[in-house]
C-alpha cells in the first residue's frame, strides 16, 4: 500500500483551532458536539446515550481502552491489550500468548496481574483551584504548586471512598481547564477468553497499520468485586451483525496523547530531537531482543510481549517523523500559531493579561535540547523493560515520598494513586533474568553512549563496572519474588536501607541523580512550557471559546464518524474484509500462517462474515479496544488500530484518508460458535444464558 502522510494543506484547516474538521475531534463526554453531529448525520442521540455509553466504556491499566457487553461484567477489548496478561500466566510448558486461552466455566477465568480497570463515574470543573495556586509562580515553583493543588484536589475528591473510587485531576487544553475526574475501580480483573497470537495479529509487522486486515484482536476479560462478578446493568448491547457502509459510529475510549495544540517550536523539537533519538534507541534495542529471541524457544518467548510492544511504537514514531518531515507541516502550524498572536495582539486588554508565551516556549527550546538526553537516560527511560529497576525505583521512592505531606510529593505516589501504584508492584507476575540483564545492558550502555564516558552521570550509574558486568548483577536481584517486595514496601525506608538486594542498592546510590535532573528538567523545560501553554489556552478560549477539542490525556472521550473506505493514489479501499479474504490471504507462512485449529475451520465459517472494517472515526494509540458503537447503543466492533495513514494524526486529522480499523462483533460470534466452540461465552454475549 502507497503510505500516504497527511497533507500539510488539510492539517492547516485541523490547526487553526477554530472547530473541528469533518469528523474531526476526540470530544470529552461533558462537552461533545451533539446538536452538530445530530445535524450531521440525521440521528437522535441525548443524554441519556451518552450516559449509557460512558457507564459502559472502561479504561484499563494497560494503556487500553475496554467495554461492559454482558450484565455480569464482561468485557470487549483487544487481544494485545491482554497479551502481557497471558504472557504473565504463561510458563515454559504452557503458552497463552501463542496458543490463546479458553476456559469452559467461570471458576477458571484467571486474576490478570497489575490490571485494573475504571469506569468513569463523575467530571467536575477544578480549573480555578488549580490555575489560584500556581498563580505567579515559574520554573519549578509553579510545577510544585500546581501539582500540589491537583493533590490536594484528587484527594479530597475520593476521600472515605477510596477502597472503590479512584480520582484524577486531568489536564485539558494544555492546561486551560482541569477537570477531576471520578472513577469506579475494580481491580479483580480475570482473562476469560483469547485467541492464538497469530489470529489476533495475521499479517504481523507487514501489515500493522495498513489495510485490507485479517485479524482477530478481539479478547475478553471479567470484572470481579468480593469474588463474584460484578453487576453491569449499563452495558453495551452486543450486536451479531456488522455495520452498514456509510453508517455512523462512534467511538469511545481513552486515547493516550495527541500533539495538536503544541507550539510550531514544540513540534520542531519533536522533529529534530526527540523523535530521531527515539527511532535510533527503539531500532537498536529492537535488533537486541530479535537476537535473544533467535536463541532458544524460551527466549522467544519471554521476550515476545516487549519485543511486540517496541516494534509496534516503532512504527508509531517512524510514521509521526514522516509527518513532521514534510516542511509544509510545521509552516501550517506557525501560520495558525501567528493567527492567534495576531487576534491576542489586536485584544489589549488580553493581550496584557498573557503577554508573549509563544516567547517563553520558544526560549525553553534550547533546554529541552540540552536537557533531553540526560532526562531520558537517567529518568523519563531509565530502566527501560527492566522489570527489576520498575520494582527497585518504585519501592525506593515510595519509602521516601510517603513520609512527606501529600502535596510535597512526586504525582506518582500521592494518596490518590498508591492504591494502584501498590497492586502494579504487589501482584505476582514472573520476572525473567536473562530478558533482565539483556535489556538492562542496553540501557547501561546507551546511558555511557550518550551521556559520554567522563559524565557525572555516566559515573554515578556505572561507576568502574561495564554496562556487561554491572548488568549481570542487577538481574540476580530478588526482587522478582513478591513475598520480597511487600515486605520492603512495608517495611519504608528502614527495611530498603538495611536491603543487601543488588537492585535496591543500584538505585538508592543512583535515586540522588536521577531526581536531580528531573528537577533541572521542571525548573528549566516542564515549568516555563507549561505555564506558557496555559496563558496560550486562555488566549484561545477568548478568541475561540470551547468549540474546540482537547489533546488526547488518556482520558474518556467520544469520536463520531461514519464506515467508510477510501482513495489511496487512485485505488479505492473498501470498507470491510471479510473470513473469505483470511484465506485467500494465508500463505502457510509467518506472518501469514493460520493458527491449528483455523487449518481446519473453513468449512465450519460464512465465508461472508465482516471481519475487519474501517470508519472515518478519529483515534490514537491507548484506543486499542474501544467500541465501535452505534447510534441504537449497540457495540458492533473494537477498535484495534488506524492504517498508515492516521499516523500523522498525532498531530492533525484529514476525513479523505485517516482511518479506524476494527474487529467486527460479528466476526467474533463466528469465531466463538464455529471455531473455539464456545457456545456458552457466545451465548453471554447474545443475552441468551450465562456462565
Amino acid at each position: 500500500m502507497h503510505r500516504l502522510i497527511v497533507p500539510a494543506s488539510a492539517l492547516l484547516l485541523c490547526l487553526s483551532a477554530t472547530g473541528a474538521f469533518a469528523d474531526e475531534g476526540m470530544w470529552t463526554f461533558d462537552n461533545f458536539p451533539v446538536a452538530a453531529v445530530n445535524q450531521k448525520y440525521n440521528l437522535k442521540i441525548d443524554q441519556k446515550w451518552l450516559d449509557r455509553v460512558r457507564n459502559a466504556s472502561v479504561r484499563l491499566s494497560t494503556g487500553c481502552s475496554a467495554s461492559i457487553v454482558t450484565p455480569d461484567g464482561l468485557v470487549l477489548t483487544n487481544h494485545h491489550c491482554v497479551r502481557d496478561c497471558a504472557q504473565q500466566l504463561s510458563s515454559a510448558t504452557t503458552d497463552y500468548v501463542k496458543d490463546g486461552f479458553q476456559v469452559a466455566k467461570r471458576e477458571d477465568e484467571k486474576l490478570c496481574p497489575g490490571m485494573q480497570a475504571d469506569v468513569l463515574s463523575g467530571i467536575s470543573d477544578v480549573t480555578d483551584r488549580v490555575t489560584k495556586a500556581a498563580a505567579g509562580k515559574s520554573g519549578q515553583d509553579f510545577v510544585r504548586a500546581r501539582d500540589a493543588e491537583i493533590a490536594a484536589v484528587e484527594k479530597s475528591g475520593c476521600a472515605g471512598k477510596e477502597d472503590k473510587f479512584q480520582c484524577q485531576v486531568v489536564t485539558l487544553y494544555q492546561g486551560g481547564q482541569y477537570k477531576l475526574y471520578t472513577y469506579r475501580k475494580y481491580t479483580d480483573v480475570r482473562l476469560v477468553f483469547a485467541p492464538e497470537g497469530m489470529t489476533a495479529f495475521f499479517g504481523g509487522d507487514p501489515d500493522n497499520f495498513n489495510f485490507p486486515r485479517y485479524d482477530l484482536d478481539c479478547s475478553f476479560v471479567r470484572l470481579y468485586e468480593d469474588g463474584k462478578p460484578v453487576k453491569t446493568p449499563d452495558h453495551l448491547i452486543w450486536s451479531t451483525s456488522a455495520p452498514k457502509d456509510g453508517e455512523a459510529v462512534f467511538v469511545s475510549g481513552n486515547p493516550g496523547s495527541t500533539q495538536r495544540l503544541l507550539t510550531a517550536d514544540q513540534l520542531e523539537s519533536l522533529r529534530d530531537l526527540a523523535l530521531p533519538e527515539t527511532l535510533i534507541q527503539f531500532s537498536e534495542l529492537r535488533g537486541r531482543l530479535i537476537r535473544f529471541s533467535s536463541e532458544s524457544d524460551e527466549h522467544a518467548r519471554i521476550a515476545n510481549d516487549f519485543l511486540f510492544g517496541i516494534e509496534n511504537s516503532f512504527k508509531v514514531f517512524h510514521g509521526e517523523e514522516k509527518a513532521l518531515v514534510d516542511p509544509s507541516l510545521i509552516a501550517a502550524k506557525r501560520a495558525a500559531d501567528n493567527d492567534l498572536k495576531a487576534k491576542v495582539a489586536a485584544n489589549p486588554a488580553l493581550a496584557a493579561e498573557i503577554g508573549d508565551p509563544w516567547a517563553d516556549i520558544a526560549k525553553a527550546q534550547a533546554d529541552y535540547r540540552a536537557l533531553y538526553l540526560s532526562n531520558s537516560m537517567m529518568e523519563a527511560r531509565a530502566g527501560i523493560g527492566s522489570d527489576l529497576y520498575r520494582f527497585a525505583r518504585t519501592l525506593v521512592r515510595a519509602a521516601a515520598e510517603k513520609t512527606k505531606p501529600n502535596g510535597e510529593r512526586l504525582p506518582a505516589y500521592t494518596d490518590s494513586r498508591l492504591a494502584l501504584l501498590s497492586k502494579t508492584l504487589l501482584d505476582p507476575q514472573p520476572v525473567y533474568p536473562e530478558l533482565e540483564q539483556a535489556v538492562l545492558e542496553y540501557w547501561l550502555s546507551k546511558l555511557r553512549e550518550n551521556l559520554t564516558a567522563d559524565a557525572p552521570g555516566t559515573k554515578t550509574f556505572l561507576g568502574k563496572d561495564s554496562p556487561e558486568t554491572l548488568s549481570k548483577r542487577l538481574a540476580q536481584s530478588k526482587l522478582g519474588d513478591p513475598a520480597m517486595r511487600k515486605a520492603l514496601w512495608d517495611g519504608g525506608m528502614a527495611a530498603i536501607q538495611a536491603s543487601d538486594d543488588p537492585m535496591i542498592k543500584f538505585v538508592l546510590a543512583t535515586d540522588e541523580a536521577s531526581r536531580a535532573i528531573r528537577k533541572q528538567y521542571e525548573e528549566r523545560v516542564s515549568g516555563p512550557t507549561d505555564r506558557a501553554a496555559q496563558k496560550i489556552a486562555r488566549a484561545r478560549f477568548a478568541i475561540y471559546g470551547t468549540n474546540v477539542y482537547p489533546d488526547a490525556t488518556f482520558t474518556l472521550r467520544l469520536s463520531y464518524g461514519k464506515v467508510q473506505g477510501w482513495t489511496d493514489n487512485g485505488v479505492t479501499v473498501p470498507s470491510f474484509t471479510t473470513y473469505k479474504g483470511l484465506w485467500e490471504r494465508a500463505t502457510g507462512q509467518f506472518p501469514f500462517e493460520l493458527a491449528p485449529r483455523w487449518q481446519t475451520a473453513q468449512s465450519k465459517v460464512n465465508p461472508n462474515t465482516v471481519m475487519n472494517f474501517v470508519s472515518t472515526n478519529d483515534i490514537i494509540g491507548g484506543n486499542s479496544g474501544s467500541p465501535v458503537v452505534t447510534a441504537k447503543g449497540e457495540v458492533v466492533g473494537a477498535a484495534f488500530d488506524g492504517n498508515i495513514e492516521s499516523l500523522g494524526g498525532a498531530f492533525g486529522f484529514d476525513e479523505r484518508v485517516n482511518r479506524t480499523v476494527s474487529v467486527s462483533t460479528a466476526a467474533i460470534t463466528e469465531a466463538l460458535k464455529n471455531v473455539y466452540g464456545d457456545q456458552s461465552l457466545a451465548a453471554e454475549l447474545e443475552g441468551r444464558s450465562r456462565r
